[in-house]
């Protein structure tokens, strides 16, 4: 089958980065899906583990979480699905990944797919989808009000993958109001449509554009990237016994900061449950599920912004190298081998 991997860790510029190769198809066991892919989109943490992560052995390293396909197989203790069914996922990190023409998860962590969408559409959703879903109502709870707080939730860096699918589920599911960040005209519009009440810019300080707001101090905060630069903006910003859900990886996290107020912290990882086989790891099947019943009511939106065809090594050369401009705004998706 054709896929694209990697052999040693790397820049994206670099000839080697990504390369088009030819593997076995491989066989579904256990709880498994033999998933035919027909779209996959692009995530940070994709370009974060082709630069510090290579092959094991003699093997190839082939990345994506991201996919849409069509069930081929089916392993021998398979409940939910069949052969044919069309579907929706994000893998996870300590498998081969959907930058292959077939690809095996467990579907535990398998929904399906949007009715109304089409295959690049929905593979632009799931990893942003489960991040957002899971920092907002298992980690941050925001529909557990903090006291004395404004009903509100900040969330920062508003035009990323994550922040494009939490500003719509906290519109759809909860009362907050929503205030999202950008920097840009592209990105302020599309936070705005999108569904955000109000729209600052997280280039200048924060603190006095949220007062001006006059709605008090947030209960909540969703910080998607840029902690370094804004933890101190967001401890002061926030109401006493405030909840901050983070999903970067901060080089010089500073949590005292927040003690005075007694702000919790919550960390996500969309890929823990399916890492450690958690309990309740069919959660992530669910939540997609209902994602798509979501997306197919009209409630919530694809994110795919880019569009590239086939799923090749030049195009996901491309797509990393956008991606980690820092430029993009919503997904960035690949359809076709």
């Amino acid at each position: 089958m054709r896929a694209i991997g990697y052999k040693t860790p790397g820049p994206i510029d670099a000839e080697t980065s990504l390369t088009d190769i030819d593997l076995p198809r491989p066989v579904p066991q256990g709880r498994d899906l033999l998933v035919e892919v027909k779209a996959v989109s692009l995530n940070p943490v994709d370009t974060k583990v082709r630069k510090r992560a290579g092959a094991e052995g003699d093997g190839w390293k082939v990345l994506g979480f991201d996919a849409s396909g069509v069930v081929a197989e089916i392993g021998p203790d398979v409940r939910d699905f069949k052969p044919g069914d069309a579907v929706f996922y994000a893998g996870t990190i300590n498998r081969p990944g959907t930058n292959s023409e077939f690809h095996l998860v467990d579907e535990r962590i398998v929904g399906p797919k949007p009715e109304t969408l089409s295959d690049a559409e929905a593979a632009a959703l799931p990893l942003t989808a489960i991040t957002a879903w899971e920092t907002l109502f298992d980690r941050i709870e925001v529909r557990r009000p903090v006291p004395g707080a404004a009903n509100a939730i900040l969330v920062i860096g508003g035009a990323g993958g994550v922040s494009s699918v939490a500003i719509q589920l906290a519109r759809q599911l909860t009362d907050l109001t929503v205030i999202a960040t950008a920097s840009r005209p592209e990105t302020r519009e599309w936070v705005e449509n999108l569904g955000a009440h109000h729209v600052i810019d997280h280039s200048k300080p924060m603190t006095p554009q949220v007062e001006a707001l006059g709605l008090g101090k947030p209960g909540f905060v969703f910080l998607t990237n840029g902690t370094d630069q804004h933890q101190a903006d967001v401890a002061d910003l926030i109401a006493p016994q405030g909840r901050v859900g983070l999903i970067d990886d901060p080089q010089g996290f500073n949590a005292n900061l927040f003690k005075g107020k007694a702000v919790s912290l919550h960390w996500e990882s969309m890929f823990t449950r399916s890492v450690y086989q958690t309990p309740d790891m069919d959660e992530q099947g669910k939540l997609l599920a209902e994602i798509a019943r979501l997306v197919d009511a009209g409630k919530i939106r694809t994110t795919a912004t880019e569009h590239l065809a086939p799923i090749n090594a030049a195009n996901l050369k491309k797509a990393h190298a956008l991606i980690e401009s820092g430029k993009a705004r919503g997904k960035l998706v690949l359809e076709g081998f």
